[in-house]
């Protein structure tokens, strides 16, 4: 009896201890009301057009109660009035009625205004309003006529998760690493679910001033599509964000006669690149044609692609052998330089060197066709899959798991410098192309500069630790199954532990709460 009453005393003291002193991420919740509009323009961002050295596009958002509204422009000046020589442009403004999806519920007007004609290699100050309030005075400057001026950009992989939270010191790192970035590429998975308020509110709040001042260009991941079957019905297509559109302005120099495809295919020419945003989401293969031209009739010496989901996986379960099928031939025989790419939730760099894009007589390690990166700059991660790019004539140089990466990239004349950096500003990898005469480039490895490589074993733990008496009540149920993943919540005072089970590629979810009750 005595041995009966220690036992259960010890179970209760583990208990208690387990309750009390187990960490549970507090994540923030957002009340609706946060994301609504006002009469105050907020959510304004730049785009270029498709030649960022004579065309800028700014959007921002409204309530429902300001019809009418104004950009003003000026070329920026150290003096306090440059304003006196404002141009003022009124807005063409649309209305976004989402009130009956369930995960937006917004009436908004969305504003827009082109800025055309304007001075290459120009400082320029704007402000938004509707005449009687506006924003701040907003700089940014338009791109150099000289082509071999140099310049850089920043790229960045999935957003998606833990938004504001966690993508917030990431954008504001890069943008403190790189402040003189021209632009940014985004990756695609803006938003983990498409139509939701609060994520795109998430978005706009992170990154802040910066979407204003620094030019996005940006491209669709798979949860920027989402179906709404309250508008459509249970069956429905999935369909591009419903804030896509109103809120961005994008150079509509796509596929002629493919609407689906319009603000999401696209390119710029910015100095002597060439950058191109494909759609790997949908109609991949009537890209095709629209890709060959544009890429036969390049004038730019460097080209680079983004696109979401990757040529190369890094991750698990996430081969896109039809997308590579499609799209890589062209890459190939145009000699494309750098795709940049997201969807895994991890970081891979690696190379093809097919024989149409290599030197002749040079080490095939001293050369290099495509370049193709995988990176992720939000908070949720995936496991690297076996390297299995040799597979495909392709070789994986660089990889990491569990960290938040940003990319500057920066372009001067014949070579292109590539730094990936962790949300803390350390150096993680880093490479160079040298542009040969025959168009050809050479690799110049520098991964060595950086330390060494992070995976889930070496870096914080990232799943919650399971206790080692439920991870045995689960195992003992369970046999031959593999704890995959395990993420804690509290209910009341009562600990629950959600459990991703994995054995011979099958996957099973359930719930473990600290009393050993399993629920599936």
């Amino acid at each position: 009896m005595k041995n009966l009453l220690f036992s259960l005393s010890l179970i209760l003291a583990f208990q208690f201890s387990m309750a009390q002193e187990y960490r549970v991420y507090k994540a923030p919740t957002f009340r609706e009301e946060w994301s609504k509009p006002s009469y105050f323009p907020d959510r304004i961002v730049l785009n270029f057009g498709e030649d960022p050295s004579s065309q800028a596009s700014v959007t921002w958002r409204t309530d429902t109660s300001i019809e009418k509204a104004f950009a003003e422009i000026a070329v920026a000046d150290g003096a306090p009035k440059f304003w006196r020589n404002a141009s003022t442009i009124e807005a063409a403004t649309e209305v976004l009625d989402a009130t009956a999806v369930e995960v937006a519920r917004v009436k908004a007007h969305y504003h827009s205004v082109s800025f055309k004609d304007l001075k290459p290699d120009t400082m320029y100050a704007y402000r938004v309003g509707d005449g009687d309030t506006w924003s701040e005075w907003i700089q940014f400057s338009t791109a150099s006529r000289e082509k071999d001026k140099p310049f850089s950009f920043l790229y960045v992989g999935d957003t998606q998760n833990y938004i504001l939270e966690l993508w917030s010191r990431l954008i504001r790192e890069g943008y403190r690493k790189a402040p003189d970035a021209k632009f940014i590429i985004h990756a695609g998975d803006l938003v983990n679910v498409a139509h939701r308020e609060t994520e795109w509110h998430e978005w706009f709040s992170a990154g802040s001033f910066i979407h204003s001042m620094v030019p996005s260009m940006v491209t669709p991941g798979n949860h920027e599509y989402r179906s709404i079957p309250e508008l459509d019905g249970e069956d429905a297509d999935r369909r591009l964000s419903l804030q896509w559109r109103p809120q961005f302005t994008l150079p509509e120099n796509g596929p002629e006669g493919l609407e689906a495809l319009k603000e999401t295919v696209y390119y710029m020419d910015y100095q002597d690149a060439r950058i191109i945003s494909l759609n790997s989401n949908i109609l991949q293969a009537e890209q095709i044609p629209w890709l060959e031209e544009v890429l036969a009739n390049n004038p730019q010496k460097w080209t680079i692609v983004t696109y979401h989901h990757p040529l190369f996986s890094a991750s698990e379960g996430r081969e896109n052998t039809r997308l590579r099928d499609a799209w890589k031939p062209l890459f190939d025989k145009y000699q494309v330089d750098l795709a940049l790419q997201g969807h895994d939730h991890s970081y891979a760099r690696g190379r093809v060197s097919p024989e149409e894009n290599v030197m002749d007589g040079v080490n095939t390690k001293d050369q290099t066709g495509t370049v193709y990166v995988v990176s992720v700059s939000g908070g949720k991660m995936y496991g690297l899959r076996k390297n299995a790019w040799n597979d495909y004539e392709a070789e994986r140089d660089r990889a990491a798991e569990n960290t938040q990466l940003f990319q500057v990239i920066n372009i001067e004349g014949d070579k292109l410098s590539f730094e990936s950096y962790t949300a803390v500003g350390d150096l993680y990898d880093a490479f160079d192309l040298e542009k040969q005469e025959d168009g050809t480039n050479k690799f110049i490895e520098r991964k060595s500069e950086a330390g060494e490589e992070r995976r889930f074993s070496n870096t914080i733990s990232y799943e919650d630790p399971l206790p080692e008496n439920l991870e045995t009540i689960l195992l003992s149920k369970y046999p031959g199954h593999e704890i995959t993943r395990v993420s804690a919540r509290r209910v009341g005072q009562m600990l629950h532990f959600n459990v991703r089970l994995e054995k011979d590629g099958a996957r099973k979810e359930l719930s473990i709460d600290e009393d050993g009750n399993i629920s599936e």
